[in-house]
């Protein structure tokens, strides 16, 4: 081996999938035994006060470890991924120099692709003027739009995301089309990403049942003091899923019946959306939730003896792997 391949590089780990298996619990966990601190890579979760809408993990539950990229930014203004990526590349670099281990957890592909592939994104500036005529239009008209402009985009972006269309939209009037991404893998990071999946019918249930403790817990609550602390209707359809249908339930649009049950749909469809998205990556490591045994040791053997700090899964396991 040459010199330069042996050279010691900075780990990072990501823990990934999609919504309801439980990542960050585990990423709290194995930041306890393997000396870590948490960025969250969740594009809602950036914004202060939505809580219990996104799921955010409370301060009992981070168990003293430190987490960084939650509550960042108002509601009401706009945070890009590039924004996100240039924040959390200073974070990174900051918890490497404490020698801890940087664990990324979270269900957004795209921010997590950005840092695991050094995606260069490009370099346009918002567009007030657009972004406000846009905004007027239905979502099914900037699906129209951005189809128009540039149907490679619109082929592989989430399309019931408005923000991304408008995005995209954006992008693609300023530069033509929006760009494919570039990767600049320069060898930087040894990264381990670690994947939860759960059978289909498993998930199903997970995520009904955690949308009624999180309605129970005061969900609805969080929406009206949003909307009376200035948080626009139009702003909270535009952060999606949870927000969208509260902001329709909270204009009488929906009942509540109706809310819980198309609400409970659209974020299982979302949870599809990001295993299609993940797939795509073949050097994810998959697992089923309960699998900690299996978990914990790829993790040891990725980071060494000399990071393990204290026992973290205390309870029994199946032994058996299974990985996808």
């Amino acid at each position: 081996m040459t010199q330069k391949s042996t050279k010691k590089r900075n780990k990072i780990l990501v823990i990934l999938g999609p919504t309801a298996t439980g990542k960050s619990g585990l990423a709290v966990k194995l930041a306890k035994k393997f000396n870590g601190e948490v960025v969250s890579a969740d594009s809602r979760q950036v914004y202060k006060r939505l809580d219990l809408g996104t799921g955010k993990i409370t301060k009992k539950e981070m168990l003293g470890i430190p987490h960084h990229m939650l509550d960042v930014v108002s509601p009401k203004k706009t945070f890009t991924i590039a924004e996100w990526k240039e924040q959390t590349e200073k974070i990174i670099k900051e918890i490497h120099e404490q020698g801890k281990l940087p664990i990324i957890c979270g269900g957004t592909g795209f921010y997590i692709q950005s840092i695991v592939e050094s995606v260069v994104l490009p370099e346009v500036p918002p567009n007030k003027i657009l972004r406000k005529k846009l905004g007027k239009n239905s979502l099914e008209n900037l699906q129209k739009i951005l189809a128009k402009l540039d149907l490679r985009r619109f082929s592989n972006i989430d399309i019931k995301n408005r923000a991304r269309l408008i995005r995209a939209i954006e992008i693609a009037t300023a530069i033509g089309s929006v760009p494919p991404l570039k990767s600049v893998s320069k060898g930087i990071f040894d990264i381990l990403q670690i994947g939860l999946v759960l059978p289909d019918k498993k998930l199903r249930e997970k995520i009904h049942n955690r949308l009624i403790a999180r309605v129970n817990a005061g969900m609805i609550r969080e929406a009206i003091s949003l909307h009376k602390n200035g948080l626009s209707w139009k702003r909270m359809c535009e952060l999606g899923l949870e927000y969208r249908y509260l902001a329709f339930l909270l204009q009488k649009k929906l009942t509540k019946k109706e809310f819980f049950t198309r609400l409970e749909v659209e974020i299982w469809h979302y949870a599809k959306r990001q295993m299609t998205w993940f797939k795509r990556d073949k050097k994810i490591k998959w697992f089923t939730p309960n699998k900690t045994k299996n978990i914990d040791k790829e993790v040891g053997v990725f980071c060494g003896p000399t990071r393990i700090r204290t026992p973290v899964f205390p309870f029994g396991e199946e032994n058996s792997t299974t990985e996808l």
